[in-house]
């Protein structure tokens, strides 16, 4: 039952982001265009955009991933599907975990996806591309769970794109940190595995903690 419920909501919200494509592409899109006007604000030099790639491409998914945050249950709310799955017998952090899923599929996957062009852009060293899209692959699942609490805090307001960014992005500082870390740490010739894997203890802890979170974030919110 509990695995139905998994999959019921990750199928659900897959389908309805493929309705709402142009929303979907959102995230990527900004992560493409911000990406084209980094040289031109930094300049051409390829050393000093090489030595800046880390921490552009970290901070560019982190925003990427936060613009598509806020309607992760707002629709649900409105329609009153969030109150159906809040009284089902099943368990919450099921369906939770499944729409957090779905989230990831359709904006941190992509995001890893194109990172090594954005990585070419800006002059990123080969031997980085590859530490860079794992760290991404991990870092935005992360991204996305921890953002996740933010938004069932804020699911019931009109306008809590500003309060959600306030509640979350500390929460977000370690995964840039040490994701920047890892793909640094590739550039600089060292092992860039010990990072990582903070990297990967941060996103079992997510996956441990955050659906709990959420649940009791949503409960509270729908209680009010």
């Amino acid at each position: 039952m509990n695995n139905i419920g998994f999959l019921a909501y990750l199928r659900r919200d897959l389908l309805l982001a493929y309705r709402r494509r142009g929303e979907a592409a959102s995230p990527l899109m900004f992560f493409l265009l911000v990406s084209t006007l980094i040289p031109l604000g930094v300049g051409p030099d390829s050393a000093r955009l090489a030595e800046l790639a880390p921490g552009i491409i970290w901070v560019m998914a982190l925003l990427a991933t936060l613009l598509s945050t806020e309607g992760l249950f707002a629709a649900d709310h409105q329609d009153g599907t969030l109150e159906q799955m809040l009284i089902s017998p099943q368990l919450v952090v099921m369906p939770v975990l499944g729409k957090v899923a779905a989230h990831w599929l359709v904006t941190g996957l992509p995001l890893t996806m194109v990172s090594p062009l954005i990585g070419l852009m800006l002059s990123l060293p080969e031997i980085a591309i590859v530490p860079m899209m794992i760290s991404l692959a991990v870092g935005t699942a992360c991204l996305s769970l921890v953002g996740a609490v933010g938004a069932a805090l804020t699911v019931s307001l009109r306008k809590g794109g500003l309060l959600l960014s306030i509640v979350v992005i500390p929460l977000y500082t370690p995964v840039i940190i040490f994701g920047s870390a890892t793909v640094q740490t590739a550039i600089d010739g060292i092992n860039w595995l010990p990072p990582l894997a903070v990297l990967l203890a941060m996103l079992c802890a997510a996956i441990a903690l955050c659906p709990l979170a959420i649940a009791g974030a949503l409960r509270l919110v729908n209680s009010n």
